[in-house]
C-alpha cells in the first residue's frame, strides 16, 4: 500500500475486520465470519479507507490460509453494513497517481472474496451504500435483512462512479436495465435508495430474512446452500439487444436532464455499456481509470462540498440561537385552509403529533382543507406506510374552526393566507388577541417583510419567518427569517420546530424574497428580459441547459405559477428596481391567465409567443447564459454584502435543498468561482480555492 495514500487518509476512522468462527447448522462445517466494525455506534457508519482495507486484506490472508473452513461470511455491526469509501481524504489528493492507487486498492482487496477456495457470503444486515454494496457483489452469495433502510450506489450523485466493481459486477448479476436503475436513475431522483425488500426483488440478494433473527437465518440458509439442500438460481442476463436498449434509454435520460454537465453519469454509462463484453480484469481496470479521472475533477470536489453542506452544515445552522431557549410546542394553529395550509397542518400533525387546528372564514373552505389532510392520511394508510391506529390518531389531531379563539392554548401559530401585507398584518393582529404572549407567530411568506408584518403588534418579538417550499412534504429546506424585533426564544423555538419537522433550516435576514426566490427571480428576470428583446422562448429556455438544472426556467415558472413569480418580482422591484424591472409583457402574460408558455403537449403556446413578441435584439443561447450568470454572481455578491445569510455556503445549501440545484455544481457559488464569473463580476471568489474545487 502506498505510504502517501495512508498519509492522505491520516484522519481515517478505521473499520476493523474482526474474524470469528461459526459452527454452521446441519453439520455443514465451520464458517469464518468477518464483522465490519469501526467501534462506534450506528451514528458513525462503517466506511472503507486505506487502513481499513489493509485490515480486511490481512483478515482474508488469515482465512485463505486455512483448510478447516467451508465458507467465509461478511456482515456489519448492528444496524450498519457499510456505507462506502471514506471520502474525507479525497479533497487532499493532488495527483492522478494517488487517485488511481485508491481505485486499485479497493479492487485488489474486495475481489479476493470472489477468488477464495471456498464460497463467500455477504449478509447485508443494515445500511449498505457504495463500497458497502460492492464488497457484497464480490461475494458468491448474498442475503439481506428486510428492515435494511438503504441500499444504494450513490456515487454518480457525488461526481464519482461505483468504482470498486459496481459498474461491472452489478449489470452482470442483474442485467443492464436493473443496474442502471441503481447507478443512474436513483441518483438522478435526488439520490433515492432501495429498501431491503426492493434490493432483494431487484436480484441484488439471493435471500431475504426478518431483522429479528437475520444472522441466524442467514447462517442456516448458508448451511442449506453448502449442503445442497438449496440451489441458488438466478435469471440469465440478456447481453444482447436488451442491454444496449437499456443503456441507450439511460443516455437519453441523462442527456435530457444534465446536458453533459455531470461527467460522472456519462462515465458510469460508458462502463456499464462496455461491461457485457469485458473480462473482470478489464472491467476493474476501466473502473480504476474512471475513478482516477473523476477524483481529479472539479465536479467531484463540488459534489463532496455539497454533500458536506447537506450532511453537516444543515444539521448545525449558522447563527441559530441556543436550543435551550426553545419553548415546548403542544398545540399548533394554522391560519388558512387552502392547499398550502392543509399541507402544513398535515406535516405538523405527522411530525409533532400534537393537536393542529386550521381556521378560515368559510365553512366550505375549512371542510375542504381538513378533508384534504385527512384524505392524505388515508392514502398513507392505503399504502401501508402507517397503521390503522396511527391513521385514526393523526386524523383526530387535525380539526378546523371558524374562529381564532381556537388558538387560545396554541404555542405556535403559522399563517398561510393570501400573499398581501395588509391581509397578513390583520391576521396576526386578530391572532394576538387570543394567544399567550409567549406563543410564536410564524409567517410562511415567500417575499414580504417579516419586520413590517410584526410592527403593529403588542409583542413583535414573537414573530418569525417560516418559509416552506412546495411541495411541503418533499422539499427539505426551511428558510427561518429573523425580523428586526424577533427575540432569541422565538427564533430558538422556530429552529426546534423545524428540526422536529425534519427540515433543514437556514437562518436568513429579513430581506426581500430571502434567498431562493431572490436568486431564482433574478435568473428569471434576466431570461425574460432577453425574450422581450427578441430572443425566441425556446432559445432562452435552452440557455441554462449546460448547468444541468432540474428543469428549464420557463418550466419552473409554470410549476411555481406565473402570478406568484410576478408578485415576488414586484416585491423585489420595490426594493431593487434597477435589477428587477417590472415587465409589461410578463404582466400581460399573467393577466391573460396563462399558467405557462407550453401547451399540454409541451409545444409552445402561440398566445404566449405573441405576448412576448416584438423585440428586435435577439441573443444566442451562449449570450443568454453569460448574461444570466453575470446577474447571479452580482446578486449573490450583494446578498452576502447585505448579510442575508452568514456565508456563501448557506446560499448553496438553500439552492440545493430549496431549488434542486445540482450536487455536481455544489450549489451555485462553486460554479461561478471555477468559471471565473465571480471574480469577473465581483473582483473576488465566493469560496477559497480548494473548498469546492481542485484549486
Amino acid at each position: 500500500m502506498s505510504t502517501t495514500i495512508t498519509e492522505i487518509f491520516a484522519g481515517e476512522v478505521v473499520t476493523h475486520a474482526r474474524v470469528r468462527d461459526v459452527a454452521l447448522p446441519l453439520g455443514a462445517g465451520t464458517l469464518a465470519l468477518i464483522t465490519l466494525d469501526n467501534g462506534f455506534d450506528h451514528t458513525k457508519p462503517n466506511t472503507f479507507g486505506p487502513n481499513g482495507l489493509a485490515e480486511l486484506d490481512a483478515a482474508l490472508d488469515a482465512v485463505a490460509a486455512r483448510d478447516d473452513i467451508v465458507a467465509v461470511g461478511v456482515t456489519g455491526k448492528p444496524f450498519i453494513f457499510a456505507v462506502g469509501a471514506d471520502l474525507k481524504g479525497v479533497p487532499l489528493i493532488q495527483n492522478r497517481e494517488d487517485a488511481l492507487a485508491i481505485g486499485r486498492l479497493g479492487h485488489d482487496v474486495f475481489r479476493r472474496l470472489g477468488e477464495l477456495d471456498v464460497p463467500s457470503f455477504a449478509y447485508y444486515n443494515g445500511a449498505a451504500m457504495g463500497g458497502g454494496v460492492e464488497i457484497g457483489l464480490h461475494c458468491t452469495y448474498r442475503t439481506v435483512s428486510r428492515n435494511v433502510p438503504a441500499v444504494a450506489l450513490p456515487e454518480t450523485f457525488l461526481g464519482l462512479v461505483p468504482g470498486w466493481g459496481g459498474t461491472y459486477l452489478l449489470p452482470n448479476l442483474v442485467g443492464a436495465e436493473k443496474a442502471l436503475k441503481v447507478v443512474i436513475d436513483n441518483p438522478l431522483a435526488q439520490n433515492r435508495v432501495l429498501k431491503g425488500a426492493q434490493a432483494y426483488e431487484l436480484g441484488l440478494a439471493d435471500a431475504i430474512f426478518d431483522a429479528a433473527d437475520f444472522l441466524e437465518e442467514s447462517l442456516a440458509w448458508t448451511a442449506r446452500v453448502l449442503t445442497g439442500a438449496i440451489e441458488v438460481r438466478r435469471p440469465e442476463v440478456d447481453k444482447g439487444k436488451a442491454w444496449d436498449d437499456a443503456v441507450n434509454l439511460a443516455r437519453w435520460t441523462v442527456d435530457g436532464k444534465l446536458h453533459g454537465a455531470a461527467p460522472s453519469f456519462v462515465r458510469a454509462l460508458d462502463l456499464i455499456a462496455a461491461a457485457k463484453d469485458r473480462t473482470r480484469d478489464e472491467g476493474f481496470a476501466a473502473e480504476d481509470e474512471a475513478l482516477a479521472s473523476l477524483i481529479m475533477s472539479d465536479e467531484l470536489r463540488a459534489g463532496l462540498y455539497a454533500f458536506d453542506l447537506t450532511q453537516k452544515r444543515a444539521k448545525r445552522p449558522a447563527g441559530a440561537p441556543d436550543k435551550a431557549l426553545a419553548r415546548k410546542v403542544t398545540k399548533v394553529g394554522v391560519v388558512g385552509a387552502g392547499l398550502m395550509a392543509s399541507q402544513l397542518a398535515l406535516l405538523f400533525a405527522r411530525r409533532l403529533e400534537v393537536p393542529v387546528v386550521l381556521t378560515d372564514l368559510d365553512q366550505e373552505r375549512l371542510d375542504k382543507g381538513v378533508g384534504y389532510a385527512h384524505g392524505e392520511i388515508d392514502k398513507l394508510l392505503g399504502k401501508g406506510r402507517i397503521s390503522g391506529d396511527k391513521a385514526n390518531r393523526l386524523k383526530s389531531l387535525i380539526s378546523g374552526s371558524l374562529t381564532k379563539d381556537a388558538f387560545a392554548d396554541a404555542d405556535f401559530v403559522i399563517e398561510a393566507v393570501f400573499e398581501e401585507m395588509s391581509v397578513k398584518r390583520q391576521v396576526f393582529a386578530e391572532v394576538e388577541q387570543h394567544v399567550s404572549p409567549e406563543c410564536v407567530l410564524a409567517t410562511n411568506t415567500s417575499s414580504l417583510s417579516v419586520s413590517e408584518m410584526a410592527s403593529g403588534l403588542a409583542h413583535p418579538e414573537r414573530v418569525v419567518g417560516f418559509h416552506f417550499f412546495n411541495p411541503v412534504a418533499v422539499l427539505p429546506l426551511l428558510e427561518i427569517v429573523r425580523g428586526d424585533a424577533t427575540d432569541d426564544a422565538a427564533l430558538a423555538t422556530a429552529f426546534a420546530v423545524g428540526k422536529q419537522l425534519k427540515k433543514s433550516c437556514v437562518l436568513v435576514k429579513d430581506a426581500p424574497a430571502f434567498v431562493v426566490n431572490r436568486i431564482l427571480l433574478r435568473l428569471m428576470a434576466e431570461i425574460i428580459q432577453t425574450v422581450e428583446e427578441g430572443t425566441p422562448i425556446d432559445v432562452a429556455e435552452r440557455a441554462a441547459a449546460p448547468l444541468g438544472l432540474p428543469m428549464p426556467p420557463f418550466v419552473l415558472m409554470g410549476l411555481v405559477g406565473p402570478a406568484i413569480a410576478l408578485h415576488v418580482n414586484e416585491t423585489l422591484h420595490g426594493a431593487f428596481p434597477e435589477r428587477f424591472p417590472l415587465s409589461e409583457k410578463f404582466g400581460a402574460f399573467v393577466a391573460a391567465g396563462k399558467r405557462g408558455v407550453y401547451l399540454p403537449d409541451f409545444t409552445l403556446d402561440p398566445e404566449a409567443v405573441e405576448i412576448f413578441s416584438g423585440g428586435t435584439a435577439p441573443s444566442t443561447e451562449e449570450q443568454v447564459l453569460a448574461r444570466a450568470l453575470d446577474a447571479l454572481a452580482q446578486e449573490i455578491g450583494l446578498m452576502l454584502d447585505e448579510g442575508v445569510v452568514a456565508a456563501a455556503q448557506d446560499i448553496d445549501l438553500c439552492m440545493i435543498l430549496g431549488a434542486g440545484w445540482p450536487f455536481h455544481l455544489g450549489g451555485i457559488t462553486p460554479y461561478l468561482d471555477r468559471t471565473g464569473i465571480a471574480e469577473k463580476v465581483n473582483g473576488r471568489r465566493f469560496l477559497e480555492p480548494g473548498v469546492a474545487s481542485l484549486g
